[in-house]
């Protein structure tokens, strides 16, 4: 069995849609970050996204386990022409189009951006990736909010707008295990708190 541990990163207190835009993590909770220590498998291998906000957590818990290079596919959704974008401002400026983004996820898009199916498609390869890269291990991904929505989705086999009725805290943890011999997934754990 591969077991996963998808983390989502420290929280950067923008108040704005944030995809690609790399803000940084605010990683000052020591005792969240030390108890996610604890509580992850020393043999663990560890990932995350390229962007500071995930590779910066993954490095403030990866102790003495083995951290893998950061991967851009493990990205946030690209927000395209709404990255840094309050929501207010968005809701402004594409009111149509936005309400259809979040209320009806699938194939629509922001501009210059992806879709969540188009996420979906990006993070389901990843997963694979990582599914043979960690085969029979754990492995702890360091990512965002809608990556490890879409893992759940992938997991689970659920519609987009029923990911969406998972709530994903910054430094909680979701545990989904990959089981080889049914080559079948199983949610364990969504948004713990150690």
């Amino acid at each position: 069995m591969t077991k996963f541990y998808w983390i989502r990163h420290g929280p950067t207190h923008a108040k704005a849609a944030v995809g690609w835009l790399d803000l940084p993590a605010d990683l000052s909770d020591t005792a969240t970050l030390s108890r996610l220590d604890d509580y992850l498998p020393d043999d663990a291998l560890v990932v995350s996204s390229d962007l500071v906000r995930a590779s910066a957590t993954a490095d403030a818990i990866a102790g003495s386990r083995n951290r893998l290079a950061h991967r851009q596919a493990l990205r946030e959704m690209n927000y395209g022409d709404w990255d840094g974008l309050p929501f207010k401002d968005v809701a402004k400026t594409h009111p149509d189009l936005s309400r259809a983004f979040w209320e009806e996820p699938g194939d629509v898009a922001p501009p210059n951006g992806e879709s969540w199916n188009g996420l979906h498609r990006r993070i389901s390869s990843e997963i694979a990736e990582l599914t043979n890269l960690a085969a029979g291990r754990s492995i702890v991904v360091v990512a965002h909010f809608g990556v490890i929505l879409t893992a759940i989705q992938h997991a689970a086999k659920l519609a987009p707008k029923s990911a969406f009725a998972f709530k994903i805290d910054n430094l909680s943890v979701t545990e989904i295990d990959h089981i080889p011999s049914s080559q079948s997934w199983r949610v364990n754990r969504v948004n713990h708190h150690v």
